[in-house]
């Protein structure tokens, strides 16, 4: 039987350290929805929060009690980390996802505090809820606004783009930070995204340097956002009408625009990857993240070559 996805039967549960606990999310990669598999972009955000957690504004004394809402949770790896802070998450998902997102916030919240019961403290809590992007009754159910929004993987058409938006600017208020997480799929879909969100929000790319030194690729990036005003969002109008009329592309901050995806890289960088990853492959020195990374670039390769 053939599968068109990396992942099999027996990869149904993603284990991940994230502050020292175990924790074990199920998935089932062969089901027909998106939601109810693990996404790297989801482990890069958790261990970016990980790693930025000693101080600055992701410490724990500053999130505890923080309102966070999780867009598109789907195994519930992102809100997990934000409860394991302090957050008080609600981690939000379609209805046909949210059973196995249930069953991974039950079973990890018990995990962690039996096998430390000090942990109850400094942990926050995670419930679960119905929201599809655009749902008034959802998005007024969960009572905005939230201190914080966050979400991985949630751009992946062009079609989601205007509900999603809808629906974050719905459930922010003038203090909402919004942390999103995903993966370059569509170079185009990646244009329209920043164009809108740089329309709407004051946009920041999360540099290399701030994430994890292992959890990170070069094709999966992490914002940070917040609304902007009235008078920002006019400045931006003015900006983009004048460079229209004069036939230039609007002038954008290079750390508001991202870092190049695979798409962009030349062919000698990508041949040096694979061959590093051969190199490692041989050796038997590839760790657990490097194998899903490698795997997820030959499953692309492939799906490329089955199109052509």
């Amino acid at each position: 039987m053939e599968h068109d996805r990396l992942n099999s039967p027996e990869t149904s549960a993603i284990c991940l350290e994230v502050r020292g606990h175990q924790l074990q999310f199920a998935q089932d990669p062969n089901s027909k929805h998106l939601g109810t598999t693990v996404w790297d972009s989801s482990m890069v955000l958790v261990k970016f929060l990980e790693k930025n957690s000693r101080k600055g504004k992701f410490c724990p004394s500053k999130l505890k009690g923080k309102r966070v809402i999780e867009l598109g949770a789907g195994c519930g790896v992102a809100g997990f980390g934000m409860a394991l802070l302090g957050c008080d998450v609600v981690a939000t998902d379609q209805v046909e996802v949210l059973p196995l997102l249930m069953r991974n916030v039950e079973r990890n919240t018990s995990r962690v505090l039996q096998t430390d019961p000090a942990v109850a403290e400094s942990f926050g809590s995670i419930q679960v809820a119905e929201l599809d992007w655009g749902n008034e009754k959802h998005i007024e159910a969960a009572d905005p606004p939230f201190d914080y929004i966050i979400g991985t993987d949630v751009v992946y058409a062009e079609h989601l783009l205007e509900p999603l938006l809808n629906t974050i600017r719905a459930l922010a208020g003038p203090k909402t930070i919004i942390l999103l997480g995903y993966e370059i799929r569509s170079t185009n879909v990646h244009e329209q995204m920043l164009e809108m969100w740089r329309n709407n929000f004051n946009l920041k790319t999360v540099p290399r340097h701030k994430m994890h030194s292992e959890y990170q690729h070069n094709s999966i990036h992490l914002y940070i956002m917040d609304l902007k005003t009235v008078e920002q969002c006019e400045k931006t109008d003015a900006a983009d009408e004048k460079a229209q009329s004069s036939d230039q592309t609007p002038g954008t901050d290079a750390e508001a625009v991202g870092s190049p995806d695979d798409s962009s890289r030349s062919n000698d960088a990508i041949d040096e990857d694979y061959q590093q990853a051969l190199t490692k492959l041989k050796e038997g020195d590839l760790s657990e993240w490097e194998v899903r990374r490698y795997g997820s670039m030959a499953a692309r390769l492939l799906r490329d070559a089955q199109i052509a």
